[in-house]
Order: structure tokens, then C-alpha cells, then sequence
């Protein structure tokens, strides 16, 4: 027969709800110290039991009751007073058998969810015996977090706590920093294919990213190497356990005197306590198993009535005390500490104490029973409570995700706009974040439509800023090639005619609009070093070339008053060569400055008066003061004002013809009138004068061609 021959079948396990609200430390300390620890101290203080002798000859059984002899002398030892057991009698057998024949089970035989949830918690706290300790670890509202602060608080966790004890806190941040991360994971992918990208070619991370990985790692790797030491000394503990029930077991078959043989029963109890833990799995069969061989056992002891009856009134004083406590803390408001401390009480009870009298065995464990029942009753009705808090917590997500979908169809067409409604959104997506948790039926797919709704806004966000971009990667081009064309021309001496290309060029570079963020500040820089590099040039030159100028003004003001004070000699020849030395002199001075140019317009009104007053061919006159006027205007560097008068002259050209048509068709009107009719002789007149203007303006033109 194997060692777990006499274990019963493993019970299904009972799925816990583990969501709790957080207990303090000293919570926890207080409610161990007033049931373990305290009980525990009780019980040691009693554990000394009078021992018996038996004397079996025949079929006569006596028992002895060596209490008084003890009382009589307490140095005595127990062999002084011992009687050995030769033969067991066969009745003594008999009894044994029909004893074993219907163990004695303390629980109900029907199910009861509120003891199996509590044996179940201490089965899962029996495969180690430090995992009580897990409940101390708070468990916050990790949905709320950050990315950061969720990699804040597994580092945290994993070097303040017992690598065992962290499990749940560590499971539900890594859901919730994978769905974060998954999420925005998401939308750096969708902009990476919305530029253009390869959905091969797709990889990101963050810094944060990195720090969960390395933290989780680290849990990982303490995790295992933790329950790798844990498998082996669990098995050891087991084997340890099943070989103590079977000495058990063999117990009421062993021919000895029954002293020695309680003595050597009370010494495996004490090993079983000190066993250490066991797997979870086969927690509770291993207990049931070494309940019912304990009770075998006191039953055979009806041998030792009295013997077995101080160890029965021991154990029901120390149960007594439990169920009080028990009945204590089920008037307590304080569902989790209750709870905890509920544990410990049935762990006492199974680990520490051992079957009661037949006769309060039912009386016992239904007060216990019903304890236990109004604790698991009232923390049933917490987590109700708890969950309909969690269906508020759904409706306020509801109605995020709505909003979130409305903000979504809207599709404005500016970037301000848009940047409005991330705004928004973000807000909404804190919100969602902070409202807590949802029903565990609802979460997935509340998480799911909650991704979706952002996605959607996501995706139309990145649609919209992808037209845009195309529309900045053109302004770009536009203003590489204005920067190409300003760096072309800043090294230009023309300066009259660059300064107004550079001017043209920073007009236009203001019209095209934005260009990509990473690109703008790059371009700018380019643009502005290559118009700064020309203007600077260009003021530079200026700046020295002002004085000269200044002092061909005061020059010129002097030639202009030396002018005015001419007088004529009255012979055209003479006259005109000392107007044309005055304006050779004139000429040769040199540039002015640009606001100081309305001096020539003076000296070109004192030439004029003084071609005005030589007496010769009118004809030549005006011929001679435009030959002066255009002497003014020449400059082969700028031929603008050539060309405006160009264009004047021919107006006037066009003119003076058009109105030699007109008197030539109104001399039609007058073919029946003889010429020496004055109003006829006034026409041809007009038309002859106007033959004689028309013949000066054409001078001028031809003039003004030979100037280019």
C-alpha cells in the first residue's frame, strides 16, 4: 500500500474573488495577534495531559488513572508507574476496528461555499507560508496611472516586496501598461503608414518601454528562481506530512504500553505542526486525511477514557475561544480584516487543535459554521455593493466613449481646429482613465470600444494632417528654390536692380505658407543668412558712398547758383557754348543722393531760361533743351527713365497725328470754298503747325533711340 493510499479525493477548486480593499499593516498585526498568536499562547500552556497505563491479560481490560500518582510525587518518572502491555486483547482489537470502521468528520457533510472559500484561501496560503503576508501589499487604481507611474510602482514593488506577494498587483499593471502602450503603439503606426511607410519597416519604442521590460524581467527571473527553490521543499514536506499519517495510522496496531504509545502520538502531533508547507493542491485531502487517522486514534483511546477526555476538553476550551472571536468578528464593520482574521481561525482550528467530544462535535462546528457564514455573507454583500459602484463607473464610461465618437464625426478643415479637439480628446481620454473600474464581464469590451472610438478620431486626424503635409512639402519646394535664387543673386553689385528681386523674394517667401515643422527653422535660417549677406553688402556700399554724394550736392548747389547769375552776350553762338559748359560741368559732379535729386529739376529750369532767351530757330531750341533733358536721364545702368520718356514722346506722337486726321477730314467739308477763306487758311494753318510739332517729336524719338 502507497503512502497516499488513505487520502481522500482532491476537492474542485473554488475560484476566489480576490478584489479587496486594501488592509494596512497594522490592520493585519493586530488581527493575527488577537487570534494566532493568542490562541497559540493558550494552547501550549495546556498541552501537558495526565498519562495512563493499560493492563490487558485475557479479555480483562483496566485502566489505570496515574493522575493521582503523579500529584503524590511529581519527580516520579512515567516508567516508575508504567505497567507494560504484553498482549492486546482481541475485544481491545475489536473495538479499534469498529472505531475506524466510521471515522468522526467534525464538518458538515453537505457543502458549504463559506468554510470552502476560507479553505481554500488557507490552502493557497499552506503552499507557502509567507504569503499571508500579500495582503498587506496595497493594490491601487493602476487604470488611473501613466505609463511611467505604472513602471514607477512595479520597480517599487519589486524591491519593497516579497517577490511572492505581488502577483496580483504585478498581472493587473502589466495588462494595463500593455493596453496604454498598445494603444499608442497603434498610433504611431497609422502615421508611419499615413507618410508613406512600409508596414515592414515599422518599429517603435519608448525609454518607458524599456524600463517595464527590464523590470518585468527582473520579477520574472526573482519569480522563478523563488519557486524553483519553493517545488523541492514543498515535495519534501509532503512526503514528510504523508509518512507522519501513516505512523499515525499504525498507532492503535502497535502491542506496546499505551503511555509510550500517546507520548509517541502527542511527539508525531508536534512534527505535523512543524512540517512546514505543503502544495496547494493537496492541502486540504493531506488535512482531511490526518484529521480523520487523529480521530481513529482518540476513538481507539476509549481504552484511556480519561486520557482522551482532558485532550477532548482542552481542544473544545481552545475552540470555544475560537468561535467567540469568531462571533466577534462577525459584528465587525471591517469586511477584509474580518475576513483575514477568519483565515487564521480556521487555519487554528484544522492545524492546532484536535477533535472534540462526539457530544458537542455538531454543537461546536454549527456556531463556527454560522460565524463563519455571517462574515462570508457580509463581505458577499460588499462586493455587490462594490460592483454596482463599478456599473456607475460604466455609465460614466459610456458616455466618454459618446462623446469621444462625437468629437470624431466632426471633421474640421484648419490645424488650430484640430488641435482644439486633441485637446479635447485627451481630456476625455484622462477622464476615462480616472472614472475607475467597470463590471469584470464589461471590461474587455468597454476597453475595446474605447480604443476604437479614439482610433477613429485618430485616423481621421491623420488623414486630415497628411493632406496637409503634402501641401508643406510643396510650400517646401517653393521656398527651397526662393532660397536658391536669393543665394544666386546675394553676391549681385547691380544694386538698383537685385534690391528689388531680393524685395520680390521675401514678399513671396511670406505668401507661400508652412512648411514641415523639421524642416522650418533649417530653411529659414538659409533663407535669412543669404538676404542678410546681400542687404548688408548693399548698405555697406551705400553707407560709404553717401559722403561722396553729399558733397556733389553742396557742388552742385553751388553750379546751380553761379547758373542762375549768367547773363548772356546777345550772340546765339557764344551763348550756347557757355549753357553747354555749364552743363558738362553739371554732369561731370557725380551722383547725388536719391532724396536730393530734385536739384537737377532746378538747374534744368534755369537751362531752360536761358535757351529761352537766345534768339535762333525755335526748332533747334526745344531740340537743343531735350538734347539737355536727356543728358539727365541717361544711365546705362538703369534705363528706366530712357524708357519712359520713350514712351511719353510716342503718345505724344500718336496724338498730334490723330489730330492732323481729324483737320484733314474737316478740310473735306470745305471742297466748295476757296482757300482764302479765313476759316479754311486757319485749318491748314493748324495742320501745318501741327506737321512742324509732329517732325520735332520725331526728332526727339530718334534722339532718345540713339541714347540706349
Amino acid at each position: 500500500m502507497s503512502e497516499n493510499d488513505n487520502l481522500q479525493d482532491a476537492d474542485g477548486k473554488i475560484e476566489l474573488n480576490t478584489t479587496e480593499t486594501p488592509q494596512t499593516p497594522e490592520e493585519s498585526k493586530v488581527a493575527e495577534a488577537s487570534t494566532s498568536e493568542e490562541i497559540k499562547e493558550s494552547i501550549e500552556t495546556t498541552e501537558t495531559t495526565p498519562e495512563s497505563t493499560i493492563e490487558t491479560e485475557g479479555t480483562t481490560v483496566e485502566t489505570i488513572d496515574v493522575s493521582e500518582a503523579v500529584k503524590e510525587d511529581t519527580t516520579e518518572t512515567s516508567e516508575d508507574v508504567t505497567v507494560e502491555t504484553e498482549v492486546v486483547s482481541e475485544e481491545a482489537k475489536d473495538i479499534a476496528t469498529e472505531e475506524v470502521s466510521e471515522p468522526v468528520i467534525e464538518t458538515s457533510d453537505k457543502a458549504e461555499s463559506h468554510v470552502e472559500e476560507i479553505d481554500e484561501a488557507n490552502a493557497e496560503d499552506a503552499e507557502d507560508e509567507t504569503n499571508a503576508e500579500r495582503h498587506e501589499v496595497e493594490s491601487k487604481d493602476y487604470h488611473a496611472m501613466t505609463m511611467e507611474q505604472l513602471v514607477d510602482e512595479l520597480e517599487a514593488l519589486i524591491k519593497d516586496q516579497k517577490i511572492q506577494t505581488i502577483k496580483s498587483q504585478v498581472d493587473e499593471i502589466k495588462s494595463e501598461f500593455h493596453s496604454k502602450f498598445g494603444e499608442l503603439l497603434e498610433e504611431k503606426k497609422e502615421e508611419f503608414l499615413s507618410e508613406g511607410g512600409n508596414v515592414i519597416d515599422f518599429y517603435f519604442t519608448t525609454p518607458v518601454k524599456k524600463r517595464f521590460n527590464d523590470a518585468f524581467k527582473s520579477y520574472r527571473n526573482s519569480l522563478n528562481a523563488y519557486y524553483k527553490a519553493l517545488e523541492s521543499n514543498l515535495k519534501q514536506n509532503l512526503e514528510n506530512r504523508l509518512t507522519i499519517i501513516e505512523e499515525i495510522k499504525g498507532l492503535i496496531n502497535v502491542e506496546e504500553n499505551i503511555n509510550t504509545t500517546y507520548k509517541h502520538f502527542k511527539d508525531l502531533q508536534e512534527q505535523w505542526r512543524n512540517a512546514g508547507p505543503i502544495p496547494r493542491d493537496r492541502y486540504n485531502n493531506a488535512w482531511n486525511s490526518y484529521h480523520h487517522h487523529v480521530e481513529v486514534f482518540y476513538d481507539f483511546l476509549h481504552l484511556n477514557r480519561d486520557l482522551r477526555d482532558m485532550d477532548f476538553k482542552h481542544n473544545l476550551d481552545k475552540k470555544t475561544k475560537i468561535i467567540e472571536r469568531a462571533e466577534e468578528l462577525a459584528a465587525d464593520d471591517n469586511i477584509n480584516r474580518s475576513f483575514r482574521e477568519l483565515q487564521v481561525l480556521h487555519k487554528l482550528w484544522k492545524e492546532e487543535l484536535g477533535p472534540v467530544g462526539r457530544e458537542h462535535r455538531e454543537e461546536v462546528w454549527e456556531r463556527f459554521s454560522n460565524a463563519t457564514k455571517t462574515i462570508h455573507d457580509k463581505r458577499q454583500a460588499y462586493y455587490a455593493d462594490l460592483d454596482k459602484a463599478h456599473e456607475v463607473n460604466l455609465v460614466k464610461k459610456e458616455d466618454i466613449i459618446s462623446k469621444i465618437e462625437d468629437i470624431a464625426q466632426d471633421q474640421p478643415k484648419s490645424h488650430q481646429a484640430w488641435q482644439n479637439k486633441i485637446k479635447a480628446i485627451e481630456t476625455l481620454r484622462q477622464d476615462f482613465f480616472n472614472a475607475g473600474k467597470v463590471p469584470i464581464k464589461v471590461n474587455d469590451a468597454t476597453w475595446t470600444k474605447f480604443k476604437t472610438a479614439v482610433r477613429n478620431f485618430n485616423r481621421s486626424k491623420n488623414t486630415f494632417y497628411k493632406s496637409l503635409k503634402k501641401d508643406q512639402f510643396d510650400n517646401l519646394h517653393k521656398k527651397q528654390e526662393l532660397i536658391k535664387l536669393a543665394e544666386e543673386n546675394k553676391d549681385s553689385d547691380d544694386f538698383d536692380k537685385t534690391t528689388s528681386l531680393m524685395k520680390k523674394i521675401q514678399s513671396d517667401w511670406k505668401s507661400i505658407g508652412h512648411v514641415p515643422r523639421k524642416d522650418s527653422d533649417k530653411i529659414w535660417k538659409q533663407f535669412k543668412k543669404a538676404c542678410n549677406h546681400y542687404f548688408d553688402r548693399m548698405h555697406e556700399e551705400r553707407n560709404a558712398a553717401s559722403k561722396e554724394e553729399m558733397a556733389a550736392f553742396e557742388e552742385k548747389s553751388t553750379l546751380l547758383e553761379t547758373v542762375k547769375a549768367i547773363e548772356l552776350s546777345g550772340k546765339p553762338e557764344k551763348d550756347i557754348e557757355t549753357i553747354k559748359t555749364q552743363i558738362n560741368a553739371w554732369k561731370a559732379i557725380g551722383h547725388i543722393p536719391s532724396n536730393k535729386r530734385f536739384i537737377d529739376g532746378k538747374f534744368n529750369k534755369v537751362i531752360d531760361g536761358l535757351f529761352g532767351k537766345l534768339d535762333m530757330d525755335k526748332a533747334k531750341l526745344e531740340m537743343m533743351k531735350f538734347e539737355n533733358k536727356l543728358e539727365t536721364l541717361s544711365n546705362p545702368n538703369d534705363t528706366r527713365l530712357l524708357d519712359n520718356e520713350q514712351n511719353y514722346i510716342r503718345k505724344k506722337i500718336t496724338e498730334i497725328k490723330g489730330e492732323i486726321n481729324q483737320l484733314e477730314n474737316n478740310m473735306q467739308f470745305f471742297s466748295n470754298v476757296d482757300e482764302s477763306n479765313p476759316l479754311v487758311r486757319d485749318v491748314i494753318k493748324n495742320i501745318n503747325n501741327h506737321k512742324d510739332s509732329l517732325q520735332t517729336w520725331e526728332n526727339k524719338l530718334r534722339k532718345v533711340k540713339s541714347m540706349y
